[in-house]
């Protein structure tokens, strides 16, 4: 099994060694790329596949193809980090994914899964294989389901209809109606699906006798494809809550993020995610947990007001990242960006994109909005502190803000609540500040 790693906008070029991939596997997992549903149009918006090399985008994850795998993570770095390994990225992606689709991810759990052997793909399939054996050591859920069978006496009711008529002449056999203690409910099909889905995807060993020994605790619940599975009737209750985590990971694996995929002869999978999605999820998780219990709430991809009126026709509906609210009135936007600004001195506007602001400055006469702000990524090449510039708009007295901020994804979530905390008080001033520490 080949295995590489790079990191989002790296390149990796055709070869042996190690730092390189064999070309022909290299044109496996670009094809799984291409199947993707993160693919754009052109076919490269997970891989730029090259004459010389596969070059990543800005998309995270694993790839897979037949004896291949290749992970791309992010580049997650801190004030005053110059050379960030990889087992680092890693438990960083892992944490930032916990927060934001509600994983089981305990701080103890992060050190014991093996960061510098295995994939981000391979670690979560470990994690799920862990939690799902001691659940089902615990007890397996049944529910009550109603059976219809012809038996030699009678069980439960008997099914009068049918005994009359298809039964009339066979008076040994009972029609019976039962109610009867079975396992094939709703949530054991989804745990069932994950784990015939994994199975064909895990490459580490103890992963695969993990889920091999899982099948056979599955093997009187109904195989449902994962289409048709019904997420609608799990019902969560004081009896069975302690699966509520296992479902956000079988979630996760069975979405269009874990793809399996054919493409032509070529088969693979992918468990990808879009960083620019993930961040701004990201932030509004820490953000409304840094405003809980405050005057203040936060909402995420709202406002959908138009641009432009065309009679009584609205066009250009806008979609701002993030609405920050005090009551009814919106006190703030922000819009996050996954991009990595550049320190004043190589570019006078650190890299902030002119359309960026125009947009900025849009959503704020659209929203009547006093307080527009551009959150980036914190990253190694910046000042240790996280930035947070203030500009007037249009006016060196304007009461409107332009706010260009970074966020630093080093450290626990604490640091990430209390750096938050600390933009909304730079942003709002002493309204804000009494809100937040109240």
């Amino acid at each position: 099994m080949i295995r590489r790693t790079i990191r989002e906008w790296e390149r990796i070029a055709y070869g042996s060694d190690d730092a390189e991939i064999p070309e022909t596997q290299a044109d496996r997992l670009a094809a799984v790329a291409r199947a993707s549903v993160f693919s754009d149009r052109g076919g490269e918006g997970v891989l730029e596949h090259g004459r010389k090399g596969l070059r990543a985008r800005g998309v995270v994850g694993v790839i897979a193809a037949p004896d291949c795998q290749l992970e791309i993570l992010p580049k997650i770095e801190g004030g005053g980090e110059t050379a960030v390994s990889d087992v680092t990225r890693r438990a960083r992606l892992i944490h930032m994914l916990a927060v934001t689709y509600d994983l089981p991810i305990e701080a103890g759990a992060m050190t014991q899964l093996g960061w510098q052997h295995e994939t981000v793909l391979e670690l979560l399939i470990r994690l799920f294989c862990g939690k799902l054996t001691d659940a089902v050591r615990r007890g397996m859920p049944r529910h009550y389901l109603e059976h219809e069978d012809d038996l030699p006496a009678l069980r439960g009711r008997l099914n009068v209809t049918r005994q009359f008529s298809t039964l009339a002449l066979s008076p040994q056999k009972l029609a019976c109606r039962f109610d009867s203690l079975s396992p094939d409910i709703a949530l054991n099909q989804v745990m069932r699906a994950a784990v015939t889905k994994l199975s064909r995807v895990a490459a580490a060993p103890d992963n695969q006798r993990a889920l091999r020994e899982l099948s056979f605790v599955y093997v009187d619940v109904a195989e449902v494809p994962p289409s048709a599975l019904r997420w609608d009737r799990i019902v969560l209750d004081r009896t069975n809550r302690r699966w509520k985590d296992l479902l956000a990971l079988a979630r996760l694996f069975l979405s269009d993020r874990h793809q399996q995929t054919s493409a032509g002869t070529i088969d693979g999978h992918a468990l990808l995610f879009e960083m620019n999605v993930l961040f701004e999820k990201y932030v509004e998780r820490i953000l409304s947990r840094a405003l809980a219990g405050t005057g203040f709430r936060v909402s995420s991809q709202g406002g959908h007001r138009h641009c432009l009126y065309e009679g009584e026709i609205g066009r250009f509906r806008t979609h701002p990242d993030l609405i920050v609210r005090r009551g009814d009135r919106i006190v703030l936007i922000i819009d996050t960006k996954w991009k990595r600004m550049t320190p004043r001195i190589d570019d006078p506007k650190q890299g902030v994109s002119q359309t960026d602001v125009y947009q900025g400055m849009a959503y704020g006469r659209l929203y009547d909005c006093p307080n527009v702000m551009l959150l980036y990524p914190h990253h190694g090449g910046l000042p240790p502190n996280a930035i947070l510039q203030r500009f007037a708009i249009a006016s060196r007295q304007a009461e409107e803000n332009f706010f260009v901020a970074t966020l630093d994804l080093a450290g626990a979530q604490r640091d990430h609540t209390a750096a938050v905390r600390a933009l909304l008080t730079g942003c709002l001033g002493a309204t804000a500040e009494e809100e937040v520490d109240a």
